[in-house]
């Protein structure tokens, strides 16, 4: 079935939403099963804007069905584009300030660097794939390697760490969130006809 170029956009852009909600959940979890409250209640914050988003898109926050053959379930809200780029504008604040809560705590780093080595070898053994693939050096993003859907047609890094540890997992899904904001601006901005911005 040919997909319109428009629900290709559209499929990309919730994709990556989809992608920095995952992992404003995984970060506020991650944080608070540490010690660090702030980072539960910071991550579901960041993760709520995104499903009133989807909310509005297609009715769901979470149980989504809105990819089907031939496209999308229906076409995006008319507040889509703008919410999106709002969020977007906010969030390049917030994830700075994931990085200043976490990144550079000591307490933090003590139970993150070094500790829970995976190699690669293990990580491929295994069947690791995702960000945790990836931080032990395991090239695995389909969006790479098989691209699908739009991906061959933006310009990202597939972000891999070598050492391994719990704390590369960490940074792996950091920079990933600045890699599908990276993905959605470029897609909001070439999207002109397609969407009707």
């Amino acid at each position: 079935v040919e997909i319109p170029e428009r629900a290709k956009y559209i499929r990309v852009i919730m994709d990556e939403l989809t992608r920095i909600s995952s992992h404003t959940l995984w970060w506020g979890v991650m944080g608070m099963d540490l010690g660090a409250i702030t980072t539960f209640l910071y991550g579901f914050r960041d993760h709520e804007h995104i499903t009133e988003i989807f909310e509005e898109t297609c009715g769901a926050r979470l149980t989504m069905n809105y990819n089907v053959p031939g496209g999308v379930m229906f076409d995006i809200h008319e507040n889509f584009v703008k919410r999106v780029k709002d969020f977007i504008a906010d969030f390049k604040n917030k994830l700075v300030e994931y990085d200043t809560l976490l990144s550079g705590n000591v307490i933090f780093l003590e139970r993150t660097k070094g500790v829970g080595i995976l190699s690669k070898e293990d990580a491929i053994s295994f069947g690791v794939t995702g960000p945790a693939g990836r931080a032990s050096g395991f090239e695995c993003d389909v969006r790479k390697h098989e691209p699908y859907g739009i991906y061959d047609q933006v310009d990202f890094k597939e972000i891999l760490y070598t050492e391994g540890d719990t704390f590369s997992r960490y940074k792996a899904r950091i920079d990933e969130m600045w890699e599908s904001m990276n993905i959605i601006e470029q897609l909001l901005d070439r999207l002109g006809a397609h969407l009707g911005d």
